[in-house]
């Protein structure tokens, strides 16, 4: 890291969370408090220009060649400051046909397309690709839900990742190795830890702070001349190869390869080339189907079969608790207390509020298998090998 990137990341680090903090403590006192136009414009203008000033010369110094970690991690640091000057409103994509802030732009398009990324901050900048200094790692704010947010929300992820990462590893022997079973248990567990710190964030987190005070640094901006969508916690590969390793999701469905195409430039390279892989691969589910017709009652089946279903319970029990807790506690709810001028800033991903919930509602019901024809839920396959473990046949 060059002398201007560390002290930029020392600000970031520093004055940018104490500014934003601050601003964040002034909205909070407003009955509106979705309201920050007029409020602390001295404090904005510091930040806007604070940063600006680090950003330029980072800009005139070019890439200096120091390696990914390094230029990821300005990336981030360069997304943060963009993020927050969208909080602040001193850019907002629909009044501008490109980015006021040209420097920023600039920086996050070079370094983005030299990376294979998006050109914004994503979400493994504050999770699993974010380094802590002195026990703290990098946040927009001090602000304690804003940390139970990210903490929370890092352990689901590396568990879902350990989940996906079983899963893979029975690829090459095949779900019918007596290995595999093990694998599968593997892959249950760490969904059932996905739960378990899902809960504990469910608990403890404060919706009104959350919806007021840290949702608003994910809304969508401009970079350069394009809208860029908010980050979004699901932008990494382990999710989707678990969807589709279990069968519950295709690529070749239109409304789920679409997901897929607008979360690749978010992941990280790495999970860019594992999600292609998978998407080439047959899932465990057909692998079953096809063995029930000639194995139904062999030993191997009937003790695979238990534990793909056991996975597949633990992972769609995981969509359903954050659709019904997260999506619908901490945003949707609160958005009906909102001010009808800010509604349609509401989401992270774009679209309105109620165009989003419908495909959420979608993806947690195919993840589900949910008994529904209009989506290519996979509810018959399900229910059909779970009629084949012994004991429970119905022939």
């Amino acid at each position: 890291m060059t002398q201007h990137a560390q002290a930029f990341d020392q600000w970031i680090r520093t004055d940018f969370k104490a500014i934003n903090t601050e601003l964040e403590q002034l909205y909070f006192q407003q009955q509106d408090k979705a309201n920050v136009e007029g409020v602390g414009d001295d404090l904005k203008a510091r930040m806007e220009s604070g940063g600006r000033g680090f950003i330029e010369k980072l800009l005139a110094e070019g890439n200096t060649d120091e390696g990914f970690d390094s230029n990821f991690d300005l990336l981030g640091n360069v997304g943060m400051y963009m993020a927050a000057c969208r909080r602040h409103d001193l850019t907002e994509p629909s009044r501008e046909r490109k980015s006021p802030l040209k420097a920023a732009s600039a920086l996050a398009l070079h370094i983005g397309a030299s990376l294979g990324v998006t050109p914004r901050f994503a979400t493994s900048h504050l999770t699993t690709h974010c380094l802590a200094k002195a026990g703290v790692p990098k946040r927009f704010t001090s602000l304690d839900d804003e940390a139970l947010f990210i903490d929370y929300n890092t352990l689901a992820v590396l568990a879902y990742k350990r989940a996906a990462d079983a899963l893979v590893r029975i690829l090459p022997m095949g779900i019918s190795h007596p290995v595999a079973i093990h694998l599968l248990e593997d892959a249950r567990q760490a969904l059932v830890d996905v739960a378990k710190w899902n809960q504990v964030l469910f608990d403890k987190l404060d919706s009104e702070r959350f919806f007021n005070s840290v949702r608003p640094y994910y809304k969508p901006f401009r970079v350069g001349q394009h809208e860029y969508r908010g980050a979004n916690a699901g932008d990494f590969a382990g999710i989707n190869e678990i969807d589709m390793l279990l069968g519950l999701c295709q690529a070749n469905n239109p409304f789920y390869s679409q997901l897929l195409v607008d979360k690749f430039l978010y992941m990280m390279p790495e999970d860019q080339r594992r999600l292609r892989d998978v998407m080439r691969r047959r899932s465990f589910l057909d692998d079953l189907l096809s063995a029930a017709k000639t194995d139904a009652d062999s030993d191997w089946f009937q003790r695979v079969l238990p534990a793909f279903l056991a996975v597949q319970q633990a992972h769609g029990h995981t969509a359903i608790q954050h659709h019904d807790q997260l999506v619908s506690r901490f945003i949707a709810k609160p958005s009906t207390e909102m001010a009808a001028q800010h509604l349609k800033q509401v989401t992270a991903s774009g679209p309105p509020l109620e165009v989003l919930m419908r495909s959420l509602q979608g993806l947690r019901d195919l993840r589900a298998a949910a008994p529904r024809d209009d989506i290519p839920s996979r509810y018959r396959d399900i229910n059909a090998l779970s009629a084949l473990v012994k004991g429970q046949r119905h022939d």
